[in-house]
C-alpha cells in the first residue's frame, strides 16, 4: 500500500460528504486506503463515512486527542505514506494526492510534507489576504528544507518558526520514520511539535503547494479569544514565543495591527456597508487576539490553581477535551 489517508471525523455533515467524495475521485499511480476515526458524531457522520469504502473506527469523545487519535488511525493502515486530513479540508483536484506523493519521494530525508491551504469561496476578506500571504512565503514549487544553519537556527526566532510550520490539516509523514517518532500526545500544535523535533534530528520537510485543499474558516466573532488563548499557549510552548511583554507594547502592538487592517478593507473595492462590516471585525478579534494572546504568553508562569482557572474559563480544547462545546 503506498498511502493511508487518516481523518479524523465528528459531526462532519455535508461537507465532510464532499470531501470523501473528493478523495476518491483521485486520479494516481498510487494504491490509497482510507481510514475514518469518529469520536461521538451525534449526527449523520458514520453514515456518510459508511456509504464510501473507508475503514471506520469509532473511539468515544472523551478519548479523543488531536495527537493520539491521528496516531490510533495512521496505525490502522499500511500505507508507506499517511496522509492527514481534516474531514472541512477538501482537495482542490484529482491530483491532490499525486501531486503530495511525489513531492515526498523528492528526497528520501524527507520525512513529512504540508499542502497549501486554499481559502473557500465565502472565507472574510482579512483570512483571504492572510492565508495567500503566509503560504506563499514557502515558495511556488515543491520546496525541501531543513536546518542548513544551525547558528542561525540558534539565533533567529523566524528562522525556527519557519521550520517548524507544519499542518497537519493537509500533511503528509513517512510510516517508517513515524513509527519511531509518533505524534505527541498534546491538546494543540501536536504537528508542529512533531516537525519540530525532525528538524532537530536533523530529518528535512517538503512544502507540496500544489497537492492543494480548501481550508478556511469563518468562526463567530465571540468564539475567536477563545481559539487565540489556545493557539498562543501553544506556541509559547513550542518557541518560548511572547506575542507582547507588557501592557503598553500589548496595546500600541493592537493598534497597530488594527490600523493595518483597516488600510487593507478600506483600500479595496466593495461597498461602505462592507467596509464598516469588517472594520468592525478586525478592531474586535485583533483585541480578542491580543489580549489572550498577552495572557497565554504568561501561562507557565502562573500557579496551578490559576492554569486551571484559565483553562476552565478560557481554553475551547478544554471544553472539547471535557465534552463542553
Amino acid at each position: 500500500m503506498d498511502a493511508s489517508i487518516v481523518i479524523p471525523v465528528k459531526n462532519g455533515g455535508e461537507l465532510l460528504d464532499k470531501v470523501l467524495a473528493k478523495v476518491f475521485e483521485q486520479k494516481t499511480k498510487y494504491e490509497y486506503e482510507v481510514i475514518c476515526v469518529d469520536s461521538g458524531s451525534s449526527d449523520n457522520t458514520v453514515e456518510i463515512v459508511k456509504k464510501y469504502p473507508c475503514r471506520l473506527y469509532e473511539i468515544a469523545p472523551e478519548e479523543f486527542g488531536h495527537g493520539k487519535t491521528r496516531n490510533y488511525g495512521a496505525s490502522k493502515g499500511t500505507g508507506e505514506f499517511i496522509i492527514f486530513i481534516t474531514q472541512d479540508a477538501l482537495p482542490v483536484n484529482e491530483y491532490w494526492l499525486e501531486n503530495f506523493i511525489d513531492a515526498m519521494k523528492m528526497d528520501d530525508e524527507v520525512v513529512g510534507g504540508f499542502g497549501r491551504h486554499l481559502p473557500y469561496p465565502d472565507c472574510n476578506v482579512l483570512d483571504v489576504r492572510d492565508l495567500n500571504a503566509h503560504f506563499k512565503g514557502f515558495g511556488e514549487e515543491n520546496t525541501v528544507s531543513w536546518m542548513e544553519d544551525k547558528e542561525r537556527y540558534e539565533r533567529e526566532e523566524g528562522y525556527r518558526h519557519y521550520l517548524a510550520f507544519f499542518a497537519d490539516n493537509n500533511s503528509c509523514l513517512r510510516r517508517s520514520v513515524w513509527e519511531k517518532y509518533p505524534y505527541p500526545d498534546v491538546d494543540f500544535a501536536e504537528d508542529q511539535i512533531w516537525m519540530k523535533q525532525m528538524i532537530e534530528l536533523g530529518f528535512k520537510r517538503v512544502y507540496a503547494p500544489d497537492a492543494m485543499v480548501y481550508h478556511s474558516h469563518n468562526y463567530a466573532l465571540n468564539t475567536y479569544f477563545k481559539r487565540y488563548y489556545d493557539q498562543y499557549k501553544a506556541i509559547y510552548r513550542l518557541h518560548q514565543y511572547q506575542m507582547f511583554k507588557n501592557v503598553p507594547r500589548m496595546i500600541y502592538g493592537t493598534l497597530r495591527i488594527i490600523y493595518a487592517d483597516m488600510r487593507y478593507i478600506w483600500g479595496r473595492q466593495s461597498q461602505i456597508n462592507h467596509k464598516w462590516k469588517w472594520t468592525h471585525y478586525a478592531v474586535v478579534r485583533n483585541t480578542y487576539r491580543s489580549v489572550a494572546a498577552f495572557i497565554a504568553g504568561r501561562y507557565e508562569g502562573y500557579s496551578e490553581k490559576t492554569k486551571r482557572y484559565l483553562d476552565r474559563r478560557i481554553s475551547q480544547q478544554y471544553d472539547q477535551i471535557n465534552n463542553k462545546g
